[in-house]
């Protein structure tokens, strides 16, 4: 039987969408549980990050703020890892994800 190709393009985007560009060089990667939201890898450096979820991904930027945690943020969100905890604020949401595994 035959896969549609339509099918081979949304595989194949799926897939690219879970590997982040070689130039990113991106030290640590690891993969958490959300309520609500499921299985996301968080793919990080010294730098920025990059949250994966699905097809998408967000990347956000490194901020030097005092306040715990290694944050990074954009316009829409800001991703907060302390230890094995990954907090997603979209204010007023915030969601934490519990890390599964380094990847």
């Amino acid at each position: 039987m035959a896969v549609p190709v339509p099918h081979l393009l949304l595989t194949a985007a799926a897939l690219l969408a879970q590997v982040s560009p070689w130039w990113e060089q991106y030290d640590t990667s690891e993969r958490f549980l959300c309520p609500r939201l499921g299985a996301v890898q968080l793919e990080r450096n010294n730098a920025q990050a990059s949250l994966i979820r699905g097809g998408s991904r967000t990347t956000a930027f490194r901020d030097d703020s005092p306040l715990p945690g290694i944050r990074y943020v954009n316009q829409r969100m800001t991703l907060i890892v302390q230890g094995d905890l990954l907090t997603i604020e979209q204010l007023p949401s915030r969601i934490q994800c519990t890390r599964t595994e380094r990847a």
